[in-house]
């Protein structure tokens, strides 16, 4: 069963699917089974922007800098460091989500990277989530961003991860991504506040 919860963020609509059925095709008969839902964050995002500017925002170290944070370390491969330093000066293991991995490039359609939990949930904090970024061109100068999250476990930490990042991710980050495009580069000394244009 499909659960679409609608979020009205500023200006930025967004949906969020919380859970969904995933389809599989048997190959007995071609019947096609519903398995057990699958947690995941899911957004859709118009950017004024082209999808080579878009991708460029997330898979280059001056993108990144522009929207998603201060400092980051990106070795664009397959299993290339994908490190986000929402406090670059703090000590390693402080400074946001690092040893983070890139695992899937599809140049201007599809990048896939590990995602940590934050760091007041130390018990599940080791374990990686896969964010999946898919760019779909709309014109020359708008592309759609399809965001989705999964990997989520069970209990109380999961829950409290999950629901950190729909606002994280939703509020805040694709927020800015969206300033990014609209106004410009993050001022990080003074960032815009989420769910403001």
């Amino acid at each position: 069963m499909w659960q679409f919860f609608i979020y009205q963020i500023g200006k930025l609509n967004v949906r969020s699917i919380l859970s969904y059925g995933m389809l599989l095709m048997l190959l007995n008969g071609g019947h096609m089974a519903a398995k057990e839902n699958v947690r995941a964050i899911y957004f859709e995002i118009t950017l004024n922007t082209s999808i080579e500017n878009a991708w460029d925002a997330w898979t280059t170290e001056e993108g990144i800098k522009t929207f998603f944070a201060p400092g980051c370390n990106v070795d664009l491969k397959i299993h290339g460091a994908y490190d986000i330093l929402f406090f670059p000066d703090n000590p390693p293991g402080k400074r946001g989500a690092e040893g983070m991995r890139i695992m899937a490039i599809e140049p201007h359609k599809m990048f896939s990277f590990t995602w940590n939990q934050t760091p007041d949930l130390p018990d599940i904090r080791p374990q990686l989530t896969l964010v999946n970024l898919k760019f779909k061109k709309i014109s020359e100068n708008e592309t759609l961003l399809i965001f989705t999250q999964t990997g989520w476990g069970e209990g109380a930490d999961w829950d409290k991860a999950y629901n950190y990042f729909v606002e994280a991710w939703g509020s805040v980050v694709l927020h800015r991504l969206q300033h990014r495009f609209n106004h410009g580069p993050i001022d990080w000394n003074n960032p815009p506040v989420a769910n403001s244009e």
